[in-house]
């Protein structure tokens, strides 16, 4: 009985039969992790790009106009709330400004002549006529106009977000949401400045 036991004792050692299923269920898991934030990663990245290509297309829709109707800019706004799909756990905020920069001095101030604003599916005006704007000093040319396009979108990545979720709990709060943004300068390019009728 003893030497019985002893035998299956050593067999028991040296049996490796069910190894690899062990080994596969401790692997298992990280193989899965790594897939899964491979493909988040890769999903946040094409997102950003369509972020800039957002505003990008909108700036330059509006800057081949002449007199464009408010109605028309708003539509514009609609086309590049649309190039980011397929992507669509949170809507893009696109604001659209034709800033003008003054004459006659050594270092011209820029102001916003008319803007508009498409924040989820409201469209506004973004800021009060006349309003005074930073624009970077290399772009201050005095008597000038420009175009500028800024697109903003919180990106929620898959693994933070569910249809009724409210607030991300754990790691997942650390990347409930990314901040993505771009900002694109154009000057009008049919003449030199694009007048919106009723903006």
């Amino acid at each position: 009985m003893i030497k019985a036991m002893g035998n299956f004792a050593r067999g028991f050692g040296t049996d490796r039969r069910g190894a690899a299923a062990i080994e596969f269920a401790f692997i298992a898991p990280i193989l899965l992790v790594l897939y899964f934030m491979t493909m988040e990663v890769s999903q946040a990245i094409e997102t950003n790009k369509k972020v800039g290509r957002i505003a990008s297309m909108v700036g330059d829709l509006v800057a081949q106009q002449r007199d464009v109707p408010r109605e028309e800019v708003d539509r514009i706004l609609d086309i590049g709330s649309a190039i980011i799909q397929p992507y669509g756990r949170s809507r893009p905020t696109i604001i659209v400004e034709h800033i003008q920069i003054e004459e006659g001095k050594a270092n011209p101030k820029a102001f916003v002549e008319w803007s508009r604003k498409l924040e989820g599916v409201n469209k506004s005006q973004a800021v009060p006529k006349n309003t005074e704007t930073l624009v970077p000093e290399q772009l201050r040319v005095a008597g000038t106009r420009l175009v500028r396009v800024t697109t903003q979108l919180g990106y929620k990545p898959v693994i933070a977000w569910t249809a009724e979720q409210k607030t991300a709990l754990g790691l997942a709060s650390a990347f409930s949401t990314l901040n993505m943004s771009e900002q694109y300068y154009l000057r009008p390019r049919m003449s030199d400045r694009v007048n919106c009728i009723g903006c």
